[in-house]
C-alpha cells in the first residue's frame, strides 16, 4: 500500500478508518442473521422431508392400485408453482407458497373409490417436494450472500482497518519527525544567529 507522508493523507486515512469502524458492525450483522435463517430453513427442510417419508410410507399401503386408474400422472402436474419472496438483511429469497393443479374430472360411477383420497395424498406429495425445492433454492442464495459478506468481514476486519490504523501510525511518526527536526533547525538557526551577533559585539 503506497500512501503519502502529509497532512492530507493523514486526514483521507483517518476518515477511510472511521467509515470502516462505521461499516464493519453492519456487516457483521447482516452475516449474524443470514446465519440464523440458514439455521431456520435447515430446519424446515427436515420437517418437510420427514413429512415426505412419513406421506410416502402412508401411501405405500394403496400405491398398488395406481395401475387401476392409467392417467392419473396428468392429475398430479402442477398447473402453476406460486412462488412469493421475503427480505432477509437485504437479501430476497423464494417462498413457497402453494401449487394449482388441473380439475380432475371424472365419472365418479367409474373410477375406483380410492381415486379421492388417493388423489389428494398424492398431491400432497407433490406439493411437498414442490416446497422442498423452493427451500432449497433459499438456503443456496443465502449460502451464497453468506459467503459475500464473511468475504467482506474478513476485508474489513484482517486488511482495510488494519493497512489505515498503520498507515496513520506511519504518517505520525513521520510528521512527528519532521515537526522534531525543524524544531531542531530553527534552534541551530537562532544559535548561529545569537553567536554571529554575539561576535559582532565583540569585535
Amino acid at each position: 500500500m503506497k500512501i503519502k507522508f502529509t497532512q492530507g493523507e493523514l486526514k483521507k486515512q483517518r476518515d477511510a478508518l472511521r467509515q470502516y469502524e462505521r461499516y464493519l458492525p453492519t456487516l457483521q450483522l447482516k452475516k449474524q442473521q443470514i446465519q440464523l435463517e440458514i439455521l431456520h430453513q435447515q430446519s424446515a427442510l427436515r420437517e418437510r422431508e420427514r413429512s415426505i417419508s412419513e406421506k410416502r410410507r402412508s401411501a405405500e399401503e394403496w400405491s398398488g392400485l395406481l395401475p387401476e386408474v392409467p392417467g392419473i400422472r396428468k392429475w398430479l402436474k402442477p398447473e402453476s408453482v406460486v412462488i412469493g419472496k421475503r427480505n432477509i438483511a437485504g437479501v430476497d429469497i423464494p417462498v413457497f407458497e402453494n401449487v394449482h393443479f388441473e380439475p380432475a374430472l371424472y365419472d365418479l360411477f367409474l373410477m375406483p373409490l380410492w381415486l379421492d383420497a388417493g388423489l389428494e395424498s398424492l398431491r400432497e406429495l407433490v406439493s411437498l417436494q414442490e416446497e422442498i425445492r423452493v427451500v432449497e433454492k433459499g438456503i443456496s442464495v443465502l449460502n451464497h450472500e453468506l459467503r459475500i459478506t464473511t468475504q467482506r468481514v474478513n476485508l474489513f476486519e484482517k486488511v482495510k482497518i488494519p493497512e489505515a490504523k498503520e498507515a496513520i501510525r506511519l504518517i505520525k511518526i513521520y510528521i512527528g519527525d519532521q515537526m522534531t527536526n525543524a524544531v531542531g533547525r530553527s534552534k541551530i538557526a537562532k544559535n548561529k544567529i545569537e553567536q554571529s551577533g554575539f561576535e559582532e559585539v565583540a569585535s
